[in-house]
């Protein structure tokens, strides 16, 4: 930068990291520190064992149930997976929309299953866990079915239990049990997660890793403050095989819904609760599902987060979001050759952390 003037700051002031080019002198109410820059490599970490994409696209259409095929919605697309995974990530999050699996018309939770949608999926997953790599298949439904909110237990365990079963020879799917539940006390979504668990070891689904989600989107950065954090410490596994998945957008209201993040460090600072909680109830973490803008604050912030979970340990995997063949020129597309993400947030922000 061609700066050749004083590096420390006056007494009474303390030097607060803006981003890796730039710190500022600021009135100080206490010991003066200096708080160093984010270093541009990340050291001292344990790389994740699942890392990769969300593959978006067999959930859009969801006013139109059960819809067609290529006009309201479709399967992700091979040479997308192909993709990734010759850049080296191993994870694909696939949402679908539990109405078309499991339709109305036809018994809805209790019912049998879509036979095509089923194929659908089973079709997608094969090709990526053939690849290999791991498939995370999720119902999109934020803990609601046509048009209410699931309540039962039962009908959860058992509708999981029928899903379970479907693939319970590989080894290489993870059952992410339901996406971002929201406006639903946090003990009820504990409750059906925990039933749902329990419901997929007893069907023989036995190697396969559970992700459960909490309340409030499965907000990281609400996780200590929305109930999720007094319950899901609870949450067992006879398999030992279960892990928290949380999601975290880096703009104002992190709803991932603008490419303008809150600060270079905001990656750090709304994962740390979160983290520290981790570690307090030696619980492991997937974050299922993060995004930013292509800026260099949001590139600074992305890598911030993604070193912290790293270097804590507790953090097993983290998939962008996302791939999908119909994403168009949506600001957090990753999807090849030409998504908006794909020319800056996947050489600069993801795959140094391969």
């Amino acid at each position: 930068m061609n700066y050749s003037g004083d590096t420390h700051c006056d007494a009474g002031s303390t030097c607060v990291f803006v981003n890796e080019w730039y710190s500022q002198c600021q009135p100080s109410t206490g010991t003066t520190t200096t708080t160093a820059p984010t270093p541009t490599s990340c050291s001292g970490t344990t790389k994740f064992k699942f890392f990769g994409v969300n593959q978006s696209g067999a959930e859009f259409g969801n006013q139109n149930i059960p819809g067609q095929l290529g006009k309201d919605y479709t399967w992700p697309s091979p040479s997308s997976i192909d993709f990734f995974i010759s850049q080296g990530f191993n994870t694909f999050r696939i949402p679908f929309q539990q109405e078309r699996m499991s339709p109305p018309t036809t018994g809805g939770l209790t019912g049998s299953f879509n036979q095509t949608y089923l194929s659908g999926l089973k079709t997608i997953v094969s090709y990526i866990t053939g690849k290999g790599a791991y498939a995370a298949i999720e119902p999109h439904n934020f803990m609601r079915f046509n048009g209410a909110i699931i309540t039962s237990v039962s009908d959860f365990s058992n509708w999981w239990s029928k899903l379970a079963t479907e693939f319970k020879s590989n080894s290489h799917v993870i059952f992410d049990l339901m996406n971002e539940p929201f406006g639903i006390d946090a003990s009820t979504v504990f409750n059906l997660n925990q039933g749902a668990v329990n419901a997929i070891r007893a069907a023989g689904a036995t190697t396969q890793m559970i992700l459960v989600e909490g309340t409030s989107w499965t907000g990281a950065w609400t996780w200590t403050t929305s109930g999720n954090s007094q319950v899901f410490g609870n949450i067992r596994d006879p398999n030992n095989n279960v892990a928290i998945q949380m999601h975290q957008y880096l703009d104002q209201d992190g709803s991932g819904t603008s490419d303008i993040c809150v600060s270079s460090t905001i990656g750090v600072e709304r994962l740390q609760a979160a983290t520290q909680w981790l570690k307090d109830h030696n619980l492991k973490g997937f974050l299922g599902e993060i995004g930013a803008g292509s800026n260099s604050q949001c590139i600074a912030a992305v890598k911030g987060a993604l070193c912290s979970m790293q270097q804590s340990g507790v953090w097993i995997g983290a998939l962008w979001w996302a791939a999908g063949p119909w994403w168009g020129d949506y600001f957090q597309s990753i999807e090849p050759p030409n998504g908006t993400a794909i020319a800056e947030i996947l050489p600069q922000a993801l795959k140094p952390f391969l």
